[in-house]
């Protein structure tokens, strides 16, 4: 047999064959990332394929820097590196040295090449965030003038406040030309002096809501001096204008609710706090009623009237008494001089002589009492119970009565 070669030197032919190809040395191959492994070693193993076939790839940690995203399977990516054989399996993959998105993943570059910019400038800071006012009167809207999205802030604001104003500048929202009309609308909205803005529009792919990607509208967003909210796409998307905003709002609705208050709570807090006031001010009424009362009574008993009359009372009441102590008084009076009465009538010389005995007095007036006061020839005057007698001394004479300790003579 002639010209047997080993595996080995196949593989090796073939490589050189691979290696002295200018074209595999650097290509670029696009196709959709399938059986994407990141190896502990740091390595990235995966597969590109379209709808003809596959190829086998490998991007070593050396060259990890060409990558910006994480590869994830299912991704559209353009691959640049060169394509050769691994001898050991006879296989040929591509050895990638750089890989970007295709399509939309260009547009996630600029995204995150953008983002990445703006917010090493600090312009995602939460410092610079302006509170969003909780009372507004105005509210302005820059987004397209028909959709879903000004559809739902109108309904959503005059549902939860209807005296609110909504002013509208239709912006265009997509194609060319939508950053520069978002922007004039901000500014000019801006001058109108409006409470709050909302920048937005309805939900969209990465191209119809790159407008809101743009750096343009991001600086007119940041540099603007009225708060400003975000609603752009669905909950699930993201814009660099979400970022710069003052506010983010999932959706336009939400937005509507963020900006303007429901002033039927307002309604409601007030009918309860005019309740709390009608009862603070009835108890308080009452307590104050209640109050005057009893300063009334207080000035009622203070009166000089009730002074004069509770004074006319005492005088009343200590003339009651005056005369209830003369009444007891007199009678005690009374009682004692009948006493004295009776002992008087006891010792009255009228009572003796009433009972037959006489009263002697001699012509000066002294009372005879002995026969040593008697003369003979002396006149004397004897007092008896119906007169007075006038007698003549003719004769004295001693005599002892019995019980009497006085002796007299004729």
């Amino acid at each position: 047999m002639k010209n047997v070669y080993t595996v080995k030197q196949v593989n090796a032919y073939i490589k050189n064959m691979f290696t002295q190809d200018f074209m595999l040395n650097r290509i670029y191959v696009k196709g959709e990332v399938s059986n994407c492994k990141y190896h502990t070693s740091g390595h990235i193993y995966f597969s590109l394929k379209d709808e003809s076939g596959a190829i086998a790839c490998v991007m070593f940690a050396g060259s990890r820097s060409g990558l910006a995203f994480r590869m994830q399977d299912g991704q559209q990516v353009i691959a640049l590196g060169s394509v050769n054989v691994y001898e050991r399996d006879g296989k040929y993959q591509l050895y990638a040295k750089e890989i970007v998105l295709d399509g939309i993943g260009a547009l996630y570059e600029r995204f995150e090449a953008l983002k990445k910019e703006l917010g090493e400038m600090g312009m995602f800071a939460p410092e610079y965030k302006q509170p969003i006012p909780k009372y507004v009167r105005s509210v302005g809207i820059v987004t397209a003038p028909t959709g879903a999205a000004v559809r739902d802030i109108i309904n959503v604001a005059g549902r939860r406040n209807p005296y609110v104003q909504l002013i509208l500048y239709p912006a265009q929202v997509q194609g060319e030309g939508a950053a520069k009309s978002i922007v004039r609308g901000i500014r000019m909205l801006e001058k109108k002096k409006v409470d709050v803005l909302i920048v937005g529009r309805g939900g969209g792919s990465i191209e119809d809501l790159w407008a809101f990607n743009e750096e343009t509208v991001a600086r007119a967003i940041f540099e603007c001096a009225v708060p400003v909210i975000s609603a752009v796409g669905h909950e699930t998307d993201t814009t660099i204008a979400d970022y710069v905003a003052d506010l983010r709002a999932p959706t336009p609705s939400a937005a509507a609710e963020l900006a303007v208050y429901d002033v039927r709570s307002a309604f409601e807090r007030i009918s309860a706090y005019h309740a709390a006031l009608r009862r603070a001010m009835g108890v308080e009424t009452e307590k104050r009623r209640k109050l005057l009362e009893h300063m009334a009574l207080r000035l009622k008993l203070a009166h000089p009237r009730q002074k004069l009359n509770d004074s006319r009372q005492y005088a009343s009441e200590l003339e009651t008494r005056l005369r209830a102590c003369m009444g007891d008084k007199l009678t005690t009076d009374r009682h004692r001089m009948a006493l004295c009465i009776e002992k008087m009538k006891g010792l009255s010389p009228l009572t003796k002589l009433s009972q037959g005995y006489a009263y002697v007095q001699s012509a000066d007036g002294k009372n005879i009492r002995s026969i040593g006061q008697a003369e003979e020839g002396a006149c004397l005057d004897v007092f008896v119970s119906d007169g007075k007698i006038r007698a003549q001394i003719i004769s004295t004479e001693s005599a002892e009565w019995q019980g009497s300790g006085q002796k007299g003579g004729a």
